[in-house]
């Protein structure tokens, strides 16, 4: 039975480790931090996942192998092993039951939208070969990868203190565009057309829309085409700093006809009702100062869903965000793993309720990883209901 203990333990201790540092990479994604610094942390983690469990087996082996058979040698590993696998059990409880608690499952927090969904290969859909680059083609080839799989998503969204006049309001919501030059600008071009065909009263992108330099030259031809009665409003994500100015960006998207909302807020009249339009890039940009104003509805767009706390204490009813790509993959029942947010996979994608703030996160359209397990790229055509 002791034998039978130690490789339960010894297994806790295993996955303990991975969840370690799979909390690590999410956490440090998510900050603001110099690309080149994160990266660099993320290669040191990554490597540290193999390297540590090797150095414990080279120098621990006697010991490990004895408590493998059933032996109690817990006491004859090192004072920094047993530290460190304590620190991986604690991970258990520090990280694994908030991960097990939030799991999309249960449904804790989450709001009670309906979907209705579209799958649509864009691929099959457009004239243009859309694939650009060795790598486009290769990756778009390996088993399950649902990369130009696009899904159409209609959501009823439950917003609390919804104005009446609201109801039936219609956000057409699209985020982490990527443009990388990987894959054809008709791909992107072929959202934005069919979220116009929607007829959205409002149209939103909240952020990462460039990844590569030239790719701004396709910014007027892909986005001007989108059409919205109170506006095509859009922010910036961490993706976006890796240009030379993202002001290039910016001026691209405005002389396609697109608001820029980066730290700033509008007042604006939806559907007759004083509201205010907010955008919230941080921590890649300044917050926005949000003005003591009379207004009936406060809408959101952050690039990331760890602004949500901020969200509900400027009393936002509706926070629209991305930057997560719903985890890039999804594993059944347990759904996303991977995220880069303070929150781990919590917020991955999905409909979100926390008092006062509805929150709703794209899986987004595209990455500069083209790889998507269970997680198709996403329109989302966003209709709000007052309850």
């Amino acid at each position: 039975m002791s034998g039978l203990w130690n490789d339960v333990l010894l297994l806790l201790i295993l996955v303990g480790h991975g969840g370690l540092h799979i909390a690590i990479y999410n956490r440090v994604n998510s900050l603001g931090w110099q690309r080149k610094t994160i990266k660099t942390w993320v290669k040191v983690f990554f490597i540290n996942t193999f390297l540590l469990p090797t150095l414990i087996l080279l120098t621990q082996h006697q010991a490990l192998n004895a408590i493998i058979r059933g032996e109690d040698r817990w006491s004859d590993l090192s004072s920094w092993t047993l530290a460190y696998f304590g620190m991986c059990l604690a991970t258990w409880f520090l990280f694994g039951v908030p991960w097990l608690i939030w799991r999309p499952i249960f449904g804790i927090e989450w709001a009670k939208a309906t979907r209705r969904r579209k799958v649509i290969n864009v691929a099959s859909a457009v004239k243009t070969p859309l694939l650009l680059t060795s790598k486009a083609q290769f990756e778009a080839k390996l088993p399950l990868n649902q990369l130009l799989e696009l899904s159409i998503e209609q959501i009823e969204l439950p917003v609390p203190g919804l104005p009446k006049k609201l109801d039936g309001y219609r956000i057409a919501h699209l985020s982490d565009i990527h443009l990388t030059g990987e894959i054809h600008a008709d791909y992107a071009r072929y959202v934005v057309q069919a979220a116009t065909r929607e007829r959205p009263d409002l149209f939103a992108i909240t952020g990462d829309i460039i990844d590569s330099q030239p790719c701004i030259d396709w910014l007027f031809d892909i986005f001007s085409p989108a059409q919205a009665p109170d506006g095509c409003f859009f922010i910036l994500g961490n993706h976006d700093t890796r240009v030379v100015d993202s002001w290039e960006t910016r001026q691209a998207m405005d002389r396609a006809g697109w608001i820029d909302l980066g730290s700033q807020t509008t007042q604006r009249k939806l559907r007759g009702v004083p509201s205010l339009v907010i955008g919230n890039e941080y921590p890649w940009f300044e917050r926005p100062v949000v003005p003591d104003c009379d207004v009936e509805f406060k809408l959101l767009l952050s690039h990331s869903p760890d602004q949500i706390s901020w969200a509900r204490r400027n009393g936002v009813h509706l926070m629209l965000a991305g930057h997560t790509h719903g985890g890039q993959g999804r594993l059944p029942i347990v759904g996303p793993i991977l995220s880069p947010s303070l929150h781990g996979s919590r917020f991955a994608s999905g409909s979100f309720y926390k008092r006062p703030t509805t929150l709703q996160v794209s899986r987004g359209l595209g990455g500069v990883h083209l790889v998507r397990i269970n997680c198709r790229p996403e329109l989302s055509i966003l209709t709000l209901r007052s309850v």
